[in-house]
């Protein structure tokens, strides 16, 4: 799931729940989003957590920051699948006779 589907989801959620008069501070929704991520997010939730002011965030801004960072894992995945791309060969079937002859001078060249 993208972050900006995580976000209109849990903007549907917290919307219902004010209906119901139940409504969060910046900072917990803050919190919150934080701590559904997946174990993968982990490095930039720590780094989020030391670097900001988890209290003044708005949420606004962790969505763009999470968002950003989706991309960039994004190009990088991209990027290591392009390096990993193996050249394939045609194979084409040979007479024996010939497959013998290759025989026959590889052993001959290395005696």
């Amino acid at each position: 799931e993208s972050i900006s589907d995580m976000f209109t989801r849990f903007t549907t959620i917290i919307n219902a729940l004010k209906n119901l008069g139940k409504s969060y501070p910046n900072q917990e929704l803050v919190r919150k989003i934080l701590r559904c991520l997946t174990k993968s997010w982990t490095p930039k939730v720590t780094a989020i957590e030391e670097a900001k002011d988890l209290s003044t965030l708005p949420l606004e801004q962790l969505i763009g920051s999470l968002m950003t960072h989706e991309t960039t894992m994004k190009n990088h995945e991209n990027v290591d699948v392009k390096k990993k791309k193996s050249i394939a060969f045609k194979a084409s079937k040979e007479d024996s006779e010939n497959d013998e002859d290759g025989d026959v001078a590889l052993i001959t060249s290395q005696f």
